[in-house]
């Protein structure tokens, strides 16, 4: 968003006290004004791909919102007021890719394909620049997988 698309972008995350697998959160916030608070109190988008994010944040997304969620890993006992997309996320990638490595990067492709909060290139050129070269071709091929499976549904503008 920044650096090849001219906009401005923060991003916080928080973690808990679990080294891996604990309750994590990033927020980021993409404008094309300035930015003076760099948390979100009520996001416009929540992604969700564990139980333990859904039952936490849920509630907290703007009415009429986008809720992303992976189909395995979530089970929505509790309805949102937002647009939710229910997305074989990690499905695909074992699947598909026989891995669940890139869930992350697959679950970008599905934003940016729901959204276009930025060009695909744009995800393409940074992944160049930051994955290693023996990761790239993977996560090139999670982001496609991600950007094919929202194919035909509904984009919004933000």
């Amino acid at each position: 968003a920044v650096i090849y698309e001219g906009l401005n972008a923060v991003q916080s995350q928080s973690y808990g006290a679990e080294a891996r697998g604990g309750l994590s959160r990033s927020d980021v916030i993409i404008s094309n004004e300035e930015i003076y608070f760099p948390k979100v109190i009520q996001p416009n988008i929540l992604i969700c791909l564990t139980q333990r994010a859904y039952n936490n944040f849920f509630k907290s997304i703007r009415p009429g919102g986008i809720l992303i969620v992976d189909d395995f890993l979530v089970h929505q006992e509790h309805t949102a007021d937002a647009i939710t997309y229910s997305l074989p996320l990690y499905s695909s990638l074992k699947n598909e890719l026989n891995t669940s490595l890139g869930l992350n990067i697959c679950t970008l492709g599905a934003l940016v394909g729901l959204t276009n909060i930025v060009k695909p290139d744009s995800i393409i050129n940074i992944l160049k620049e930051s994955i290693p070269p023996h990761y790239l071709e993977l996560n090139f091929k999670a982001f496609e997988l991600g950007l094919k499976m929202v194919e035909g549904k509904r984009k919004f503008s933000l």
